[in-house]
Order: structure tokens, then sequence, then C-alpha cells
């Protein structure tokens, strides 16, 4: 994976997601996914994301999406 495509914003982390990016945020903070800061802009490692939402499913949570 290019290293450009590893980090997506917040903004972009809740559209992949399905979550509100204030959700994405606390995740962040709990250290549940991995992200980094660039000066005030969180950015989020998608291989961490999409991990989470793998578990989440198993587990039976996340994001509920039409269809699913």
């Amino acid at each position: 994976m290019p290293q450009a495509d590893r980090w997506l914003s917040v903004a972009e982390s809740a559209k992949l997601s399905g979550y509100n990016p204030e959700y994405i945020r606390r995740l962040i903070r709990s250290g549940k996914i991995k992200a980094r800061k660039f000066v005030t802009v969180w950015q989020v490692d998608r291989l961490s994301l999409i991990s989470h939402l793998r578990e989440s499913k198993k587990a039976g949570r996340g994001p509920r999406f039409a269809g699913s």
C-alpha cells in the first residue's frame, strides 16, 4: 500500500466506517485505532480502522448499514 493511501482524515474515516466523526476521535483517544496528528489535524491509519471494524463486526458491534 502506498504511504499516501495509508492515512485517512477523520472525515474520510467516518465516511468509510459509517461512524460519526466524533466517535472516530473517541476511538483515537482511547487507543483503539492508530492515528497521528499533523499540527491540528488527525490522520487515521487505514489498516487499523479496517481491523477495528472487522473486530467490531465479529463482536456484533459497529455501525448498522442498510442491507447488512
